[in-house]
């Protein structure tokens, strides 16, 4: 049972490292891609989840249901953020921006969570705002920052606020809370897209297929083998395991797209990468893997 948790959670982090690989294949703009893709991914999580015969629980708690929307709000504005961030500054270095994302939720946890601040934290922090400044030297230095960058820390805060309102809707577990919370970006993107341009999505002839794969396969698949494998998993390993998703994504962007970062963007990357996963891995206390989110 547990190997097989992990093959479902390691295949699980390389589809999420490859979505910024296929969207590179589809025409679209980055707005219609989040749409179709989390319209897709949502129909097939409620399907998984009517087939499975999962209980609908999430009403009896309406505070955390609450949470829960917030959580899938931000999601849904994280991936149009951090998609077109993909299109303005590539694959890696968005990758790298929203890997801010976890340090983020660090530094404030100790507000909102009472958790208590250590040095493990604090060096992580250090670690990751150099690794930005290297990732981005030649801008900063120039006195610039660029729209994909921003768009990119943009998307960062919202994966924060994920981690933070998701972890706040403790009674809402695995499969629906995938569901609810995919369902509900959904939705943000749908009313946002509606009043940005429509709802009509007009496909150019073969692109169907990579939409297909990132709103079913990426998605849909990835999400359901995400949160039926969590559960099966030590804490440690959930979150070393983690760091496929970003690390993918830099080999992947890298061998399909001919992405090549330079040296300083290498230490810059180390520097984030390894930053981010030594305030998470170094806890004083125990935590649950309800703590750890993944880029979906």
């Amino acid at each position: 049972m547990k190997s097989a948790s992990y093959i479902k959670y390691i295949f699980a982090f390389l589809l999420f490292g490859s979505n910024g690989i296929v969207a590179s294949y589809i025409l679209l703009s980055s707005v219609e891609i989040v749409y179709l893709r989390t319209l897709i991914g949502s129909l097939l999580l409620i399907l998984i989840f009517v087939l499975t015969k999962q209980k609908v629980q999430f009403w009896k708690n309406k505070l955390h249901f609450l949470y829960l929307v917030i959580s899938g709000v931000a999601m849904g504005a994280s991936w149009l953020f951090l998609f077109e961030a993909y299109k303005q500054i590539g694959v890696s270095i968005a990758t790298l921006a929203y890997y801010c994302g976890p340090i983020m939720v660090m530094i404030l946890s100790p507000l909102l969570f009472k958790e208590k601040m250590t040095m493990a934290k604090m060096l992580g922090f250090i670690a990751v705002i150099l690794g930005m400044l290297f990732v981005n030297k030649e801008a900063f230095l120039q006195g610039e920052i660029s729209r994909g960058l921003i768009f990119g820390l943009l998307s960062a805060i919202m994966y924060a606020m994920i981690v933070i309102f998701n972890k706040k809707a403790v009674t809402i577990k695995g499969l629906e809370n995938a569901t609810c919370q995919l369902v509900v970006s959904f939705i943000t993107v749908a009313i946002f897209m509606m009043f940005k341009q429509g709802l009509v999505v007009n496909v150019v002839e073969g692109n169907w297929l990579p939409i297909l794969i990132l709103g079913i396969v990426n998605t849909g698949i990835g999400c359901y083998f995400y949160f039926s494998s969590i559960g099966h998993l030590p804490v440690q390993s959930v979150s070393i395991l983690g760091y496929l998703d970003p690390l993918s994504a830099l080999v992947f962007s890298a061998l399909f797209l001919a992405e090549q970062l330079s040296f300083h963007q290498m230490i810059g990357a180390a520097l984030i990468l390894g930053g981010a996963a030594l305030g998470e891995l170094f806890q004083p206390k125990k935590v649950t893997s309800r703590g750890k989110l993944v880029k979906l």
